[in-house]
């Protein structure tokens, strides 16, 4: 199983961190972007509000969009994923999303990725309920590594979760 490693939502810390490819989602519904579409935003000088107002960003749940990103991030690619509407969006359309995201990072080969899981920046799904989610979903996953966007006080049920679902594998 991979080991799950954690990155605080915020740039200098992103900027620390080393990644291919940064990945996260966005609603249709919402705008200005918030979570780590908002920062990124702001890091990219407006580039993902300019790209939503000219449509080729919608949000829509399954849209994934790839974009260069450097120089001014040290990653190569940003993958935005849609997140449909705010008010669908349910623990259903999270696994859906989070399938959707992990599939394009294994098609694009990247190696190394940094993922904010779908819904988290806003609050929309919880941690445990993610956690969980994530868990399933990482069981024999051969990435080197993956780091996710969580805040600090957060990643405790994370790593928490990860424990027990070890614990139970080592029992069966």
């Amino acid at each position: 199983m991979i080991e799950l490693r954690f990155v605080a939502p915020d740039l200098r810390r992103l900027d620390e961190t080393d990644a291919e490819l940064v990945a996260c989602g966005v609603f249709a519904d919402e705008r200005p972007f918030r979570g780590l579409a908002g920062l990124l935003d702001w890091r990219l000088a407006g580039r993902l509000s300019r790209l939503a107002r000219q449509g080729f960003v919608v949000g829509a749940r399954g849209e994934a969009v790839l974009l260069p990103v450097r120089p001014r991030m040290t990653a190569d690619k940003l993958l935005l994923v849609g997140l449909g509407d705010r008010a669908a969006f349910d623990t259903t359309a999270f696994g859906a999303t989070l399938d959707r995201t992990l599939d394009a990072i294994t098609g694009l080969a990247v190696k190394t990725a940094i993922v904010e899981l779908p819904g988290r920046g806003t609050g929309v799904i919880d941690a445990a309920s993610s956690a969980t989610a994530l868990l399933e979903r990482l069981t024999d996953d051969q990435r080197d590594a993956l780091t996710f966007v969580e805040k600090d006080d957060e990643r405790a049920v994370y790593t928490k979760k990860d424990a027990e679902t070890k614990r139970a594998a080592r029992r069966a």
